[in-house]
């Protein structure tokens, strides 16, 4: 039997040319029926043959073929769970659990923007490599669960290509459940749980406030709005760039945030960039007669001078800042050791802390999408689970530490690094909720990190720092992320690129590194009622915020 369930399709949606083709429509052979389709061009025959042998998709509705749904097939095989044994000496056995949390065998759903566990058999495989797996349990899933009910957000401009699962793989996917069904191994039950909603009150109940944390609120509170605007972005270098600049506390760091509250005792933070681990300047003069520190330039800063190598001044004393070069992230990551990993953020906090160092911008975790992306070698995998676990496993080590924070980076969907301020990486939302966004999910939820850096690329035509459903609606609402948001550096500079205040509107709490331009720009929407007094306290808020948790024993 063939069905065709609440089929809706619109051509060109959106638009001025957009045309409904299909809306609410019901369809059904049954078998050994007959069936022929008649109507004028243009009337949908050739379009309805398409949505039943899978070369296009319904934009709402089901597709069956004997009561199964052909519609948005799952992927055939999926990273659920991974543990890491000790080092075993030959002959040597140890029993690992692993854990496999029931999102991982849930997708997303476009239609209904929801999370679900499809009712059906999932074959649990185990095995030490994705070539080498073996089935050994069944797990039965009823009925259908939704698990989390999500916002639509970043909405197509334009439909995509989709690329559909050829006719013999469809076979072998047949097949594939055919074993499933037949297979001499224990099966079990399980009944998926909705995931409780986050509550969008985010921040404590005022009565509860320790002393030092009402200081903190009355400090903001004393101060007007025109007042908090320099918290907004970082530190402004006289300097061209901020990296190398004299006026930066520790040469060679990336920025810091602004320093306009300190003489009411919330203080500045520093931070370094790194890919491997914290990278700062190996050396650097300081003048004997003026107490100040010789500029280096962006060029001599970065990759220890190498791109410019250090003049030697006369009467000046040479500082040292050596920093351990720990493997790039593609490596660690094929460790597979969460305990590595977290030691490994130990060893991160211990240099912060030599070097006075409050955050680290990294740990990157974008996915491998593409080998021609730029800075795979400083992302952990291809894999979404994998990447969340690891990040969060290094998020807890570093953060250990008091004073020492990380930021998760580039949210989101940052794979290439040509024209990367202005390249617009169109994906569906159900790609995005399943590939791009989930190991940052994995890594707030599970790592509880103190910061995020948003992305220079455009998602679905909006720059990510501009993306209030990027910021506010999944970060804040939907993962109950209360640290801060930052941008990467310089992102509104180009006359493109990211616009200042809309940073702000959209919850992106710091521009880095900060120049007048964010300043002049953020005043001016204020002055004329696009940015509101509201958006800007909230921003100011969630920085202090940060700066008063690091400053705690309890990060």
């Amino acid at each position: 039997m063939l069905e065709l369930k609440n089929i809706y399709k619109y051509y060109n949606p959106g638009t001025v040319n957009e045309m409904c083709l299909f809306e609410d429509f019901q369809f059904m052979v049954q078998k050994g029926e007959f069936v022929s389709v008649v109507g004028s061009n243009g009337s949908g025959k050739t379009s309805m043959l398409n949505l039943i042998c899978g070369s296009m998709q319904p934009d709402r509705g089901e597709i069956l073929i004997n009561n199964k749904p052909v519609t948005k097939i799952k992927e055939y095989k999926r990273l659920a769970g991974f543990a890491k044994t000790r080092l075993l000496k030959p002959g040597e056995t140890q029993t690992l659990t692993v854990e496999i949390p029931q999102k991982q065998l849930a997708s997303f759903n476009e239609e209904t923007h929801t999370w679900i566990v499809e009712k059906g058999k999932y074959g649990i495989l185990i095995g030490n490599s994705s070539d080498k797996l073996k089935l050994e349990a069944v797990l039965v899933v009823s009925d259908d669960t939704v698990l989390e009910q999500m916002d639509k957000i970043c909405p197509l401009q334009e439909e995509l290509e989709q690329i559909y699962l050829t006719k013999e793989l469809k076979e072998k996917s047949v097949q594939r459940q055919e074993k499933l069904i037949t297979a001499q191994v224990p099966e079990y039950y399980f009944k998926p749980a909705m995931i409780p909603a986050k509550s969008e009150d985010v921040g404590k109940n005022q009565e509860n406030l320790t002393e030092e944390e009402k200081r903190f609120v009355s400090v903001l509170e004393d101060r007007t709005t025109e007042e908090l605007i320099p918290l907004l972005y970082g530190k402004i270098s006289e300097n061209i760039s901020t990296l190398g600049a004299a006026g930066i506390r520790v040469p060679g760091s990336a920025g810091e945030t602004c320093g306009t509250l300190e003489e009411y005792g919330i203080p500045s933070l520093v931070m370094a960039d790194g890919p491997a681990g914290i990278r700062l300047r190996q050396w650097y003069e300081v003048d004997k007669e003026t107490d100040s520190i010789y500029e280096m330039g962006v060029l001599g800063s970065l990759e220890n001078g190498i791109l410019e190598p250090g003049v030697h001044h006369e009467n000046a004393d040479t500082y040292y800042q050596y920093c351990t070069a720990f493997p790039v992230g593609t490596a660690l990551a094929q460790t597979w050791d969460t305990d590595l990993m977290t030691e490994f953020g130990k060893a991160i906090a211990e240099e912060m802390e030599e070097f006075h160092v409050n955050l680290w911008l990294a740990p990157g975790m974008n996915i491998h999408r593409n080998p021609l992306c730029g800075r795979n070698y400083e992302y952990y995998s291809e894999d979404p689970y994998l990447s969340g676990m690891l990040a969060a496993a290094v998020i807890r080590g570093v953060q250990s530490k008091s004073g020492c924070g990380v930021t998760i980076k580039h949210f989101a969907c940052n794979n290439q690094e040509d024209n990367r301020m202005g390249v617009n990486s169109c994906v569906s939302e159900r790609a995005l909720r399943e590939i791009y966004l989930r190991g940052f999910e994995i890594a707030v939820k599970e790592g509880n990190p103190v910061s995020i850096m948003t992305s220079y690329n455009l998602i679905n035509g909006i720059h990510a720092a501009n993306s209030k459903d990027l910021c506010m609606t999944v970060a804040r609402k939907e993962w109950g992320f209360d640290g801060a948001i930052m941008s990467d550096w310089n992102t509104t500079v180009p006359e493109d690129g990211s616009v200042p205040w809309k940073c702000v509107a959209a919850g992106n709490d710091i521009i880095m590194p900060g120049n007048p331009d964010d300043d002049k720009n953020i005043r001016q929407a204020y002055k004329e009622g696009k940015l509101t007094e509201e958006e800007i306290r909230n921003c100011a808020g969630h920085l202090v915020s940060m700066i008063r948790r690091l400053e705690s024993t309890d990060c």
